[in-house]
Formats: C-alpha cells, sequence, structure tokens
C-alpha cells in the first residue's frame, strides 16, 4: 500500500506481532508525531485526564497500561510527589525504552514488559488504572477491560482515554477529511514506518466502539458509575469507571 491510499483499505490486523513491530518501527519518532500531529493537543487530553481521574487519596499504586513512551505515567508521577507508586506497562520493548530514557537515570514509573490481556499482577492491587491510546490495539477489547478491572482495587477507578469521532458540522467534516487525509501521509513521511502505521491509525479508531458502546463494554466488565467525557469537540473522549465493592 502506497501512502496515498485510504486507510479504509488497510486490512485491520491487531495480533500481537503486528502491533509490536508497528509501533517499534515508529518509536524514535512516535512522541514528536504526536505531539505534532495533535498540534499539541495531546498534552490537554493527558492533564484533563489527570484532573477527572486523580490519583488515589489512599496512596494506592496506580498502573498505565499500553503506556507506550510514558507520557501519561510521567504525569501521573508528577502529581504524586512520591504519595503513589506508578507503573508502566507496555508488551513493544522499543517503546518502553523511549520511556525509559525520560526519566533521565532519577525517579520515575517502574516500566515493566507486559501484555495488557495477561497482566502479571495478582487482582485488586491498585487504586487507579489508565490505558491512553492502547485500548483500539488490543486485540480483544472486553478481554482488555475485564483485566484492567481485575487487577483494580474494590472501589478503584479504571480510566480509558481514547480517539472518537467528532460530530459537530462542518468541524467534523474538516477533522475527517485531516484524519483520513492528510496526518497517514504526514507520518508516513516523517516515521518511514514499513508498517505503514499512520494509515493503521484512522483505520483502527474508524472500527473502534465509542461513547456509549465503549460505556457498555466497562459495564460488561464489572464497573459502575461509568460516564464519558467528549474532549475537544469529541476529537478524543475519556472514560470513567468505578470497581464496585467499597
Amino acid at each position: 500500500m502506497s501512502a496515498g491510499n485510504s486507510s479504509e483499505n488497510l486490512p485491520l490486523d491487531k495480533s500481537a506481532s503486528r502491533i509490536q513491530g508497528m509501533f517499534a518501527t515508529i518509536a524514535h519518532k512516535y512522541d514528536f508525531l504526536n505531539h505534532t500531529l495533535s498540534f499539541h493537543i495531546d498534552r490537554y487530553w493527558r492533564w484533563r485526564t489527570t484532573r477527572l481521574a486523580p490519583l488515589p487519596s489512599d496512596g494506592s499504586a496506580v498502573l498505565d497500561t499500553c503506556t507506550g513512551t510514558g507520557d501519561l505515567a510521567l504525569a501521573y508521577f508528577r502529581l504524586a510527589k512520591g504519595r503513589n507508586s506508578l507503573v508502566g506497562t507496555d508488551f513493544c520493548i522499543p517503546m518502553l525504552e523511549h520511556a525509559c530514557q525520560k526519566k533521565r537515570g532519577g525517579p520515575g514509573p517502574a516500566f515493566l514488559a507486559a501484555d495488557t490481556l495477561r497482566l502479571p499482577f495478582p487482582a485488586a492491587c491498585f487504586g487507579l488504572v489508565t490505558v491512553a491510546f492502547g485500548l483500539r490495539n488490543v486485540s480483544d477489547t472486553a478481554g482488555g477491560l475485564r483485566e484492567l478491572a481485575r487487577v483494580c482495587k474494590p472501589g478503584g477507578m479504571v480510566a480509558v482515554l481514547e480517539f472518537s469521532s467528532p460530530r459537530l458540522w462542518p468541524f467534523s467534516w474538516i477533522y475527517r477529511f485531516y484524519f483520513r487525509n492528510i496526518l497517514p501521509r504526514i507520518g508516513q513521511w516523517v516515521s518511514r514506518s514499513n508498517d505503514f502505521a499512520y494509515g493503521y491509525l484512522p483505520a483502527s479508531v474508524a472500527s473502534f466502539p465509542e461513547r456509549q458502546a465503549l460505556a457498555s463494554l466497562l459495564e460488561a466488565a464489572g464497573l459502575r458509575e461509568v460516564r464519558y467525557h467528549p474532549l475537544t469537540l469529541g476529537v478524543a473522549t475519556l472514560y470513567l469507571g468505578r470497581k464496585p465493592g467499597v
């Protein structure tokens, strides 16, 4: 597939080997492209997440799954100031290597290699479990949410930050044109990805459940008080759910 092809024609392969390989090829440009292609609005989305899904007041540990290069885990770590321990997991080693580099040899989250569908933690050990722009890449969305709920403590919160489709016209049309036609070309040109990662992006967003559909999956995973917050006219959405029991 050339960079000029529509992302709708891209086969949506979410196998572990495909996702690992794809992100490994763009890890060196991931942060630059994230910030540039979102006009740095992704920083605001993570900031809002840390406010709407605050650190556990009882000092419980926080887990950020599909952490990538660690931006959300690091944001929570800076807020915690040592009161909460932070763990970030991802199954793409090159992405984790970039996350570790951001600590510059100092304190920071513990970054571990782990598959979100098989987290290496006992049940009910984190007061807050998050995933930012990663659940969409998990091959089994419902299974991933069940695993997030499993490691969350009773009374704790699960937060999912993910892309969504704006609905306000004409912004929705402008955004779709940019997201489907311009963003993939720039991303492909800068990253030189052999796996056309930035063609995969709009295709994966288009096929992913959003708003009430995803909220229903959080409820099916056993979470309660589920709600969602559209951000930046619906370009992204933050989903929150609490694990019952306290």
